[in-house]
């Protein structure tokens, strides 16, 4: 009887498990009323650098693909796939990359640390924001908009661990929010960069 519960439980908690990491994608329903979504453009990040701004509303025109990133975590080859989309989608899409220490403390180094880990391994290309925090009281006002439907009209979202991505369409508005197991290849992910 013990093995019987301890099994069920086990099951139980190993199901918890995938459902943290492993959520499904969500997929923003279409919707003729403008005023239902908000834009992302009002918001500014600040880039790896300290010293410049991204303004979002440059990137009117073309889909943004926001992604949490860490340079310890076993998602991290992703950058790989995350570089190649870019470059091949780059005159309809921009990836901004936003790393976070908040999983597993995943990403310690400082702003010059990831810059020369992205440039050495990855040899990446597209924007890096300034570390930020996407969960929590010091949530960034861009994870505030990406996560709550309140903000950006479409749908509420967790962000539960590093790489979980979340893609804007052309005219600032949420399209879809995918976890850290979807990669930047996924054939849903990229049926929506092409619509």
């Amino acid at each position: 009887m013990k093995i019987i519960i301890v099994t069920v439980c086990l099951g139980i908690f190993l199901l918890a498990m995938k459902n943290k990491f492993y959520s499904s994608p969500q997929i923003a329903e279409k919707t003729s009323d403008s005023a239902v979504a908000s834009s992302v453009y009002p918001i500014m990040l600040h880039a790896l650098n300290g010293k410049t701004t991204l303004d979002l509303s440059t990137f009117k025109g073309k889909k943004i693909l926001i992604v949490n990133t860490a340079s310890e975590c076993g998602y991290t080859p992703q950058y790989e796939g995350l570089e190649k989309l870019f470059e091949s989608k780059k005159d309809k899409l921009v990836i901004i990359g936003c790393p976070c220490n908040q999983f597993g403390g995943q990403e310690p180094g400082d702003s010059a640390n990831i810059q020369q880990f992205c440039n050495a391994k990855y040899k990446i290309t597209f924007p890096i924001s300034e570390k930020l925090e996407v969960k929590g009281n010091n949530q960034h006002p861009l994870y505030q908009w990406l996560t709550q439907k309140s903000k950006n009209g479409v749908l509420d979202a967790d962000v539960k661990w590093n790489f979980n991505k979340f893609l804007i369409d052309e005219n600032g508005r949420l399209m879809a929010y995918f976890p850290s197991r979807v990669k930047p290849d996924d054939a849903e992910l990229l049926k929506l960069v092409d619509q």
